[in-house]
């Protein structure tokens, strides 16, 4: 017996391939699961203002922009950057703040003046909790809490990267959460529109279930 860390929808409804089982039947005869597991309550970020105010942020709006652990998002960065003065002309007050993660310098970006750049932040999920818009990869940890604690963000996969253009992707699109975004087909100023489009827009998709750490040690105690 397998613990799943998600739902059944996450599995493909697909065989393995020629002659092979349906994914989904099969992981349904092997595995138990447990939904999804955050190291955090999203119901306890649910007062934007309480998060800012713990993390020093103003009242203006708050565009954070963020890649992961790894070095491959720093083109996205810069393409933030770039698009932040075309979108300071439509909302004169925004607040963007670049996050590298840990292994991009904040020193190798090319930031324009009023942007803020942070290296690693701990508890990054903090941060996306204070924003009223991310914009990040495809990462299958970020996009999940974002989807959580219900922020609007715009998401771009990498290209030609399975799990992201196609299992996060996927999983997102049922969810109904975030806006896809291709970076190979973004510019400043069309970032800039997506932006000021969505900045603060509520988000609509329903909630998603946050207690899969307990539905796993209630599987796990059952199994012991």
């Amino acid at each position: 017996m397998a613990l799943f860390i998600g739902e059944q929808e996450d599995v493909p409804d697909t065989r393995l391939g020629f002659l092979l089982p349906n994914r989904r039947k099969l992981a349904q005869e092997v595995c138990r699961f447990a939904g999804y597991v955050f190291p955090f309550n999203p119901a306890e970020y649910a007062d934007k203002s309480a998060v800012r105010a713990k993390l020093g942020y103003g009242n203006e709006p708050l565009l954070l922009c963020t890649v992961g652990g790894t070095s491959v998002g720093k083109d996205l960065l810069n393409l933030c950057g770039q698009a932040f003065p075309l979108i300071r002309e439509k909302i004169t007050d925004l607040h963007m703040v670049l996050i590298c993660g840990p292994r991009i310098a904040p020193e190798s970006l090319k930031a324009p003046e009023g942007v803020e750049v942070k290296g690693f932040v701990p508890a990054l999920h903090e941060h996306l909790a204070a924003c009223d818009l991310a914009i990040v990869q495809a990462g299958n940890t970020t996009t999940l809490e974002l989807t959580a604690l219900k922020r609007p963000f715009l998401y771009f996969p990498l290209e030609d990267h399975f799990e992201q253009e196609i299992f996060v992707s996927q999983r997102l699109k049922r969810h109904r959460a975030g806006v896809p975004m291709l970076f190979s087909r973004t510019t400043p100023a069309s970032l800039a529109e997506k932006v000021v489009a969505y900045l603060g827009k509520e988000a609509g998709w329903p909630d998603i279930p946050t207690d899969g750490a307990q539905k796993a040690a209630h599987i796990i105690g059952q199994l012991l």
